[in-house]
């Protein structure tokens, strides 16, 4: 085989092949023109390309849904995007307050957060307190509780905080609902469109968004990885009264480069250990995790 022939003295490396740009399609769910986003690495820096499209502040912003314009928590925005989802952003509507007395430890209440400052609430548990509270829905962000201000604190803080309010005690919640279609009637603007729902991708690459450091293009996760994700998710919500798909995925991440179960528990303190995870969590969750394995193996 013939050898390369030598570089010139002083010849400069030719240059690297450009990443294709990632551009990202993007709407107001409440209705708007569409616009185009793009040069982000997390969620902040997201909510601040789509205000910036719509003339809005990053903090109207409440969540994101991926490929449907509707409040729907399967659809939810995480710390990952297909290369060719669309991106319909929800933002602040009306304000309510609602009084609540904890007649029961639980609330049914299962809490998320949007990664930018903002508590909203995921899931209502069929028959409890809050189910019988017809103001308070699903995608309702918690604004406050007794007037004080939770903008700002994580999703597994504000489950906390519920937790620990006394029984038989009336407390209030001031929450803010997302801006629905019908909100547009009487706002007429040419250029204002109705939201539509988008194709979704069948594509395996998706854009890992981190808080800290770039963000980068990734193959999907593998069928055991995201059945184990949706377990650890699972018992997220029955440990921490939260759902957090990233977190669950952060989990995952750190039990498949564990040798074993004091590693993984040592590893979780390490990447994880804000969120004080219990020994019986971790115990169950590890489990959890082999049992997913040894199902779709």
């Amino acid at each position: 085989m013939d050898s390369a022939a030598p570089r010139e003295p002083g010849a400069t490396e030719p240059p690297a092949r450009a990443r294709p740009r990632l551009v990202f399609r993007t709407q107001l769910a409440h209705g708007s023109p569409t616009g185009r986003i793009e040069g982000f690495t997390n969620v902040r820096e997201l909510y601040a390309k789509i205000a910036e499209a719509f003339g809005i502040a990053p903090t109207e912003i409440l969540f994101c849904t991926l490929n449907s314009h509707k409040v729907d928590m399967q659809k939810l925005l995480g710390g990952q995007i297909g290369l060719e989802d669309f991106i319909f952003a929800h933002v602040r509507g009306e304000t309510k307050e609602v009084e609540v007395t904890k007649t029961e430890d639980a609330l049914g209440l299962t809490i998320t957060d949007n990664g930018a400052g903002y508590a909203f609430i995921k899931r209502i548990k069929e028959g409890s307190i809050i189910n019988r509270i017809e103001a308070v829905c699903v995608g309702d962000s918690i604004e406050a509780i007794n007037d004080h201000s939770i903008v700002g604190c994580r999703h597994y803080e504000v489950a906390k905080m519920l937790r620990e309010l006394p029984k038989s005690q009336p407390f209030t919640l001031r929450l803010v609902q997302p801006r629905r279609a019908f909100d547009m009637i009487g706002q007429r603007s040419r250029s204002s469109k109705c939201p539509v729902e988008a194709k979704v991708s069948s594509g395996r690459e998706t854009l890992r968004l981190r808080a800290g450091g770039a963000a980068t293009v990734e193959e999907a996760p593998s069928d055991v990885e995201a059945a184990a994700a949706r377990r650890v998710d699972d018992l997220l919500e029955s440990y921490m009264g939260i759902r957090d798909p990233e977190l669950a995925a952060a989990v995952v991440e750190t039990a498949r480069s564990s040798a074993g179960a004091q590693a993984f528990a040592r590893g979780l303190d390490a990447v994880l250990g804000e969120f004080a995870f219990p020994d019986e969590f971790v115990v169950e969750v590890w489990a959890a995790i082999g049992d997913a394995r040894d199902g779709c193996g």
